[in-house]
């Protein structure tokens, strides 16, 4: 179970927080269109509230963050957005990686990074090195990341395991193959949130969200401020996690691990 947080909504005495929040940062486009912006005007707005999302998860006790910031599908769309794109994931990764660290925050990009241009990929590493001592909120971009993708990574590793003659088929178990995912070690998300009124997975997370609770919001990722995350977190905290259970079963194990 998570953390609970006093006050996170006027009348409310405690909340239940998630340990693990991940987000699909969707609507940035269409934010800057409706202001007759450029698409690229509504990405730098987006780093912008992730600043601010990221501030807010360290307040309120969150363990781990993951975004995700580009797809394995998001190469298809025009070259100048994309070529953009990299450039704003450049100019972020120099501005905010101090403040990461001051933070106390652990950085970490997942993902497949061979795509990406060397200075990109030479700066990602310098970016996970810098933080990686830092003991507070592990922060995940997404970055040239899928599901489908990292599950067929997994399924590699362990197929190489066998043909080594380290593991038999008999003895792989969802244990063995979450331990090949891109986060291994670090719990599952409990809350999955969507922006920008689209309700849909998108191959994000595919594995590791089996049981986390999907909120789906209108609000487009730049104006997903402290209350709109707040209001996802009352949402989460409002719902019963049975994992297979019985209602009454999770109210009573959910009793025990308050009370203890």
């Amino acid at each position: 179970m998570g953390a609970t947080v006093k006050g996170i909504e006027a009348g409310e005495s405690s909340h239940r927080v998630p340990r693990h929040v991940a987000i699909i940062m969707d609507g940035n486009g269409r934010w800057a269109q409706r202001r007759g912006l450029p698409r690229f005007a509504g990405h730098k707005a987006g780093v912008d509230t992730v600043r601010k999302v990221v501030e807010h998860c360290i307040q309120r006790g969150i363990e781990v963050l993951t975004l995700f910031a580009f797809s394995s599908e998001n190469w298809r769309r025009p070259k100048k957005e994309v070529s953009l794109l990299m450039d704003l994931f450049m100019m972020a990764l120099n501005r905010e990686v101090k403040r990461l660290k001051r933070n106390n925050v652990r950085l970490r990009i997942l993902g497949d990074k061979t795509a990406f241009p060397d200075k990109l990929q030479t700066r990602i590493e310098a970016a996970e090195k810098a933080t990686a001592e830092s003991t507070g909120l592990v922060l995940q971009v997404a970055a040239n990341y899928g599901g489908r993708w990292d599950m067929t990574q997994a399924a590699r590793r362990l197929a190489m395991k066998v043909q080594a003659g380290q593991l038999t088929p008999e003895t792989i178990t969802e244990e063995t193959i979450a331990a090949e995912l891109s986060f291994a070690g670090l719990p599952d998300p409990d809350l999955f949130i969507r922006t920008g009124g689209e309700q849909r997975l998108s191959n994000f997370l595919l594995w590791q969200s089996a049981y986390a609770e999907l909120y789906f919001t209108d609000t487009l990722w730049p104006e997903f401020g402290k209350k709109a995350f707040d209001q996802a977190i009352v949402s989460f905290a409002s719902r019963q996690r049975r994992f297979g259970q019985t209602s009454e079963q999770a109210r009573a194990s959910d009793v025990g691990t308050l009370s203890g």
